[in-house]
């Protein structure tokens, strides 16, 4: 008798478990970038082609600026791509307008013609460094197109009206279809980027108040440091959300998300001194707050956001009534510390359920119909940048001393290509003026202009000619534009890639026909890298700011600060907060670069953080006590305010008597019967420990 073996197929789960598998490698971060950076290349070349073939079939004289103003507007999110067209227009069209009224009206002066365009790239570079979102963008542009055709244009003002025209015309058809390709073809929204780093950010939240509840300070320092990165880095993705090409959130919600955790950076740092001063996990700990600490822990550390949700109300009330306990009577510098941690803790709890509670709205791009339910202030500030005119002013200076060295040059030497270079070179101040120490990124542009020369001789002088046709162009020029398009697209080589995109297109004369002249194309070589070069040194000279001057001044910006919050006169709490976490953001890049250490640098803009909050609160309380207190409080704040207003830091001895006001204003505060008693204990607690004193009463040497 003859069996017949069973046939064993395998299971549709077990096939799609298969080829996952197999393919698991596609989905890896670097074939995911370069996939994305891939695609970028192909849709900024297809709108490049397109924007070339528009301006040649209207008949534009040089299509070449359309080629470029593609690469240049183009994003890798199609939010992106379309703020940065709309910001590249309004800067192209003032910058047009500025130099049609600056270049006749000082015709018979080069030189005074000179000055009055250098001054206006400088004023734009000033305003460009004061704004510091992408919206700056449109100072730049309206800074470096007056560069652009003003110099060509200074030796010959009876063309300016028409080449700024042109120009305007040329950049349009750049501008619309690179924001048309990248919002229309295969387009990658803004909004699932923002979601996503929103998702890190929050979880980066929760690891920080877990590291702070477990006592762990290194870990705990990274954290607030990571979450002060993730706001800068979230509010320059949210700049673009509204000119995505699906629904994005309302700004009010990303506002009341960016203060709470804002607000938990210095919460975080309060609570993680509480449970070190009052020596958590010892024997003498009340178990109701171990109990506490445990329970919030086990909250924070929860997976699901439905858990957190169903147990924030009652870990609130939970902390609340702890918090009731230990300052019904507060006798002890124990009890009110307990009651002080206890109410932190609520605070914090708090906070962290609206950000999930936020963030799961932000996701299904909802609205917030109810603020009623939020633990946290109802009212938003949102992010608030650090402005320096004072280093924006140096920067511009130092732009316009570039400019004009060249300007004088060029007509002292009357050199034909010199209005070409300084043009170039006002391009460069302006586009790298961002940077403190512009040259290392103008380094890489000269290397892909390296490039980018090379390939357009070859181009020029071999390939080109041979072309007849526009699907052959196409063709031939699809190679280095795919190239560049993908190195673009990664930001290591960016700048290298701008600097053959840049060059290409100038350089091959991609015009209405071939007309290739290799004296011209030497003499455009020689003034690209003479205006580049040049550049360098100058940068260099006058717009380079050190790492270190950078880093003390903005300490010493943060301790005036402090100063002026102590006597009332600094922003709301919101704003201070805010302004101090972009100052840590702005850290810490520049700690990266110096060779020094600066190990607690990030620590001090912290403690201005935390001293300023503390002392701002004070001050609002100070006209609702009476007697002797308030007038101690008063005289407590002006102390701070000398303190961190002068340059000189206060000795051990003014310390010591720094922490002993304290201590003698907690317990008259504790003892009397002020409505707001507890609350005036809580701050003055915040600010002893802000201040770096520790629970027993001993000063530090503090000198912050």
């Amino acid at each position: 008798m003859n069996t017949t073996e069973p046939i064993i197929t395998p299971s549709s789960k077990t096939v799609a478990a298969r080829f996952k598998a197999r393919t698991s490698f596609l989905r890896t971060p670097t074939m995911k970038a370069d996939a994305d950076a891939i695609l970028f290349s192909a849709k900024s070349f297809a709108a490049a082609m397109l924007a070339y073939y528009v301006s040649l079939r209207i008949g534009l004289p040089k299509p070449f600026w359309a080629i470029i103003t593609v690469y240049i507007v183009s994003q890798t999110s199609a939010g992106a791509s379309f703020s940065r067209g709309v910001y590249r227009f309004a800067g192209t069209l003032v910058g047009a307008i500025a130099t049609v009224a600056i270049v006749p009206n000082f015709v018979n002066d080069p030189m005074l013609c000179s000055i009055v365009l250098a001054g206006w790239i400088g004023l734009c570079l000033f305003f460009s460094l004061l704004d510091r979102t992408p919206r700056a963008y449109a100072f730049v542009l309206a800074g470096y197109t007056a560069s652009l055709i003003g110099f060509p244009s200074v030796l010959d003002p009876g063309s300016v009206f028409e080449t700024a025209s042109l120009r305007v015309q040329e950049i349009s058809i750049g501008i619309l279809c690179a924001v048309l390709i990248h919002r229309y073809v295969l387009p990658k929204p803004m909004t699932g980027q923002f979601t996503g780093k929103l998702s890190t950010t929050l979880r980066d939240a929760r690891r920080l108040v877990g590291d702070a509840l477990s006592g762990t300070p290194g870990e705990s320092q990274l954290d607030r440091h990571q979450l002060a990165a993730d706001l800068l880095v979230l509010e320059g993705l949210a700049t673009h959300l509204p000119y995505d090409p699906v629904p994005t959130p309302p700004r009010q919600i990303l506002r009341l998300i960016h203060d709470r955790l804002a607000r938990l950076i210095s919460l975080a740092a309060e609570i993680e001194d509480r449970v070190h001063a009052l020596g958590i996990g010892d024997a003498d700990t009340p178990d109701e707050l171990v109990a506490l600490i445990g329970d919030v822990g086990a909250w924070v550390a929860s997976v699901e956001p439905e858990d957190r949700e169903a147990g924030a109300a009652e870990l609130i009330g939970h902390a609340r009534s702890v918090q009731k306990h230990f300052s019904a009577d507060a006798a002890t510098p124990g009890d009110r510390l307990a009651a002080n941690l206890a109410g932190h803790l609520a605070e914090m709890i708090g906070l962290l359920q609206d950000c999930d509670r936020l963030g799961r709205i932000i996701a299904a791009s909802g609205r917030l119909h109810d603020t009623a339910s939020l633990h946290g202030p109802k009212r938003a500030k949102g992010y608030v940048y650090h402005r320096d005119p004072w280093m924006a002013g140096r920067a511009a200076l130092g732009a316009i001393a570039g400019i004009l060295i060249g300007c004088a040059f060029w007509i002292w030497s009357a050199w034909p290509e010199g209005g070409m270079a300084v043009s170039i070179l006002g391009v460069c101040c302006t586009l790298f003026g961002n940077f403190d120490a512009p040259v290392p990124f103008v380094v890489k542009y000269i290397v892909g202009s390296i490039y980018g020369v090379v390939i357009s001789l070859v181009y020029s002088f071999v390939i080109l000619p041979q072309v007849t046709d526009f699907r052959i162009l196409v063709a031939v020029l699809a190679p280095a534009f795919l190239f560049a398009g993908s190195l673009q697209a990664r930001l290591p080589t960016t700048f290298m890639a701008l600097g053959i995109t840049l060059t290409i297109p100038i350089l091959s004369a991609l015009g209405p026909y071939y007309t290739g002249d290799f004296a011209t194309s030497l003499n455009s070589v020689i003034a690209l890298f003479a205006a580049v070069g040049f550049g360098a040194v100058s940068m260099s000279l006058f717009q380079t700011v050190p790492v270190d001057g950078a880093i003390n001044r903005v300490l010493r910006l943060s301790r005036r600060d402090v100063g002026r919050r102590a006597l009332g006169v600094a922003p709301n709490e919101a704003r201070w907060t805010s302004l101090m976490i972009d100052r840590t953001a702005l850290l810490l890049p520049r700690l990266r670069l110096t060779g020094k250490t600066y190990p607690d640098v990030l620590d001090d803009t912290l403690h201005h953080l935390r001293i300023g909050h503390a002392a701002g609160q004070l001050r609002k309380t100070i006209p609702q006590i009476k007697g002797d207190a308030g007038v101690e409080l008063s005289e407590l704040l002006s102390v701070i305010a000398k303190r961190f207003g002068g340059r000189k830091p206060l000795t051990p001895a003014d310390l010591l008597d720094l922490d002993q006001r304290i201590e003698t204003l907690i317990g008259k505060m504790a003892g009397s019967a002020l409505r707001k008693r507890l609350r005036i204990v809580d701050l003055l607690t915040d600010l002893r420990f802000a201040l770096g004193f520790p629970a027993d009463g001993r000063t530090t040497t503090y000198d912050r």
